[in-house]
């Protein structure tokens, strides 16, 4: 019997292409399948996944139903591919993945090209009313900008896979603009004074409408526990109560974006703003902030902003307190200013490996010349399941691990039951 993931990981796929034109072909040979639906684009450096969750449970709220393309996954592949938030079935992801295959024959396709095809094949194939469509890296070349969508988003611009993208944030944000179609408005977040011209000057060029955040991000806010103790976040937004299932000041930055998002499209599409905005209450997003246990913490930031932002949601929920912090990070990341911005609230360090898909990472001990810097005792256990362990029995602190998806994902399959992972 066919499956698709085994396709997948058996393929000389792997590695990082930017341009479209074997994913159109591909596209081409499926049918054009993205014809028939109807996309909102997400582009950003951070807050991709917390924004693209936000909007499905919103809609999902209001009465749509939802196709949700995220990248990368933590546990199982099908993850990238959800309907109403769960994972798309087995047997739908190997029919429909065997077809493609098939039209894929002679070809030359990456994993990510064949993945962002067999998306939108999957979507239509399932009819669904709106697909929340996240890019992989970049924008301008990305796999996923072969569609044209309903709205596009940009949630933020930082510095980030600088080898592919540039090493200024007004290159960056060229690239991340390269989601804009004529005519098609745009969702801003809060974004450096270059990167804003960048967009604003590409705006102009395709007669995009550009919908800034209307308020400043909220910091009057109260937290309580939801269902299973997730942190609910309350705050007023545009004279509106708002409970979000997401914590720290950096969610509610998402919230602005998805708030405009969803204002602008409840009018042209005719459905209740209200009753989507309730669906934010609900949002769940494994493996950025979430709790595992009395104890444990897990949360993917991988990269200078997502560990600040991590750190601002720590004192915010946990202010004053210590952790037991693993970490983990690849080469291509600035782990001293990642290190610098969790050693706020850690009280000693276990650096481990993120492992995952041959891409070279920071030694444990290259890691703990970091710490040092910081004041901040360190050690090493580069197997990642050992150092959350070890973390949990050397005190009873609290534990946070960061720093990548990829250890997120080792880490889930460890101590969560594979259906929290697969539906949200």
């Amino acid at each position: 019997m066919f499956s698709t993931a085994v396709y997948l990981e058996n393929s000389n796929m792997f590695g990082i292409r930017l341009g479209l034109d074997s994913t159109k072909e591909l596209l081409r040979r499926a049918g054009n399948p993205d014809k028939y639906l109807k996309f909102i684009h997400l582009a950003g450096t951070n807050g991709k996944g917390s924004t693209a969750a936000m909007l499905e449970h919103a809609f999902r709220s209001a009465g749509f139903s939802t196709g949700l393309y995220t990248s990368p996954h933590l546990i199982d592949v099908r993850e990238r591919f959800r309907i109403n938030g769960r994972a798309v079935s087995e047997e739908i992801f190997n029919e429909l993945g065997k077809e493609l295959a098939d039209a894929a024959e002679g070809g030359d396709f990456t994993y990510f090209e064949f993945a962002t095809v067999l998306a939108a094949l999957i979507f239509c194939r399932c009819g669904v009313d709106v697909v929340i469509w996240e890019t992989g890296l970049g924008g301008r070349l990305c796999a996923t900008n072969i569609v044209k969508p309903e709205l596009c988003i940009i949630t933020n611009i930082a510095l980030d896979h600088v080898d592919h993208l540039g090493d200024t944030t007004a290159k960056i944000a060229a690239e991340k603009a390269g989601i804009l179609k004529r005519d098609v408005p745009l969702v801003c977040g809060k974004l450096p004074e270059d990167a804003q011209a960048v967009i604003a000057a590409k705006a102009q060029e395709l007669n995009v409408q550009l919908f800034p955040c209307r308020e400043p991000v909220p910091e009057k806010y109260t937290l309580s526990a939801g269902a299973d103790g997730v942190p609910l976040q309350k705050f007023i937004y545009d004279g509106r109560e708002i409970t979000l299932a997401l914590p720290g000041k950096m969610q509610r930055e998402n919230f602005r974006i998805v708030y405009e998002a969803l204002k602008l499209l409840s009018e042209r599409w005719q459905f209740s703003f209200d009753t989507a905005l309730d669906g934010l209450k609900l949002v769940r997003w494994p493996g950025r902030f979430q709790k595992i246990g009395e104890r444990m913490i897990l949360d993917g930031g991988h990269n200078q902003d997502g560990t600040a932002a991590l750190a601002e949601a720590l004192n915010e929920l946990y202010p004053g307190e210590k952790f037991t912090t693993v970490y983990a990070a690849f080469a291509d990341k600035n782990a001293s200013e990642c290190v610098r911005n969790l050693s706020a609230f850690t009280e000693h360090f276990i650096f481990t490996s993120p492992g995952s898909w041959n891409r070279k990472s920071f030694a444990p001990d290259e890691l703990i010349s970091f710490a040092a810097q910081y004041g901040v005792p360190a050690h090493g256990n580069p197997a990642p399941l050992e150092a959350a362990a070890e973390a949990l029995k050397i005190s009873d602190r609290r534990v946070m691990i960061s720093g990548s998806l990829y250890l997120a994902g080792e880490i889930l399959q460890e101590y969560m039951p594979l259906e929290s992972t697969l539906d949200i």
